[in-house]
């Protein structure tokens, strides 16, 4: 559906749907019969996703509904309602590109660029579920959308690419966090090992304290009855 065929439609047959796309809530009033890509397109101006064939067959206006990939051309705007939506714009921060995109643009993924936020968003989707993935996996699962100018094999070199940094990075964390709990760990037995030493330290002294007592009360109960003896004496005399 064109734009100009979109602002002739008649109010009468239009509703207004809520839209969550790359983290933000919109109001749109359409027509229930408009696409999911026109839709994207010309209410929310987020054109990064394509129109190709509109058929669902070339991949060009893939995006991801609740994180996994589908044909925006294929599915009416209404249908997405209550649903998180992600397009290619979500990828990048700000002038910051992805992993993936950066991935892209190394191994020369792309040429003419049409297809490529479809393939972005497709491996986005992939990866996020299958972060082991295989090369043969990446190429099957590339096949789903169509490219007519690099032969998809620095495509999948890019994807296959992106998802082996992942995963190292995601070992790298995983290692640091058992670093910092074994370091953590060993503070703590250092810890109970220096309040075991005071407590031992403690009772030594009172122990000690406790003997030099001793001799005194056995002092003073001695010279408490050479004193009565004394008293007995004198009163004696």
């Amino acid at each position: 559906m064109t734009e100009t065929a979109h602002r002739e439609a008649d109010p009468r047959h239009q509703q207004l749907i809520s839209l969550h796309v790359n983290g933000e809530a919109h109001e749109v009033l359409t027509e229930a019969r408009r696409t999911l890509v026109d839709v994207l397109r010309h209410d929310l101006r987020l054109t990064g996703t394509h129109v190709g064939c509109e058929h669902g067959i070339c991949g060009a206006c893939t995006v991801l509904l609740d994180g996994a990939p589908v044909r925006a051309c294929l599915m009416f705007a209404a249908q997405a309602e209550g649903r998180e939506l992600r397009t290619v714009e979500s990828l990048a921060d700000g002038r910051e590109l992805s992993d993936l995109q950066r991935a892209f643009g190394e191994h020369h993924g792309l040429q003419c660029g049409f297809c490529t936020p479809g393939f972005l968003m497709l491996a986005e989707g992939f990866l996020a579920e299958r972060p082991q993935a295989s090369k043969e996996e990446i190429r099957e699962v590339v096949a789903s959308n169509l490219c007519r100018c690099t032969g998809y094999q620095t495509i999948v070199e890019a994807i296959d690419d992106c998802a082996t940094r992942r995963r190292a990075a995601l070992q790298q964390r995983l290692d640091e966090t058992r670093t910092d709990e074994t370091r953590t760990d060993e503070a703590r037995t250092d810890d109970a090992r220096t309040d075991d030493a005071r407590t031992d330290e403690v009772s030594a002294d009172e122990v000690s304290k406790g003997g030099a007592r001793t001799p005194g009360a056995v002092t003073g109960g001695t010279e408490e009855q050479e004193e009565v003896r004394c008293g007995s004496t004198a009163r004696s005399r």
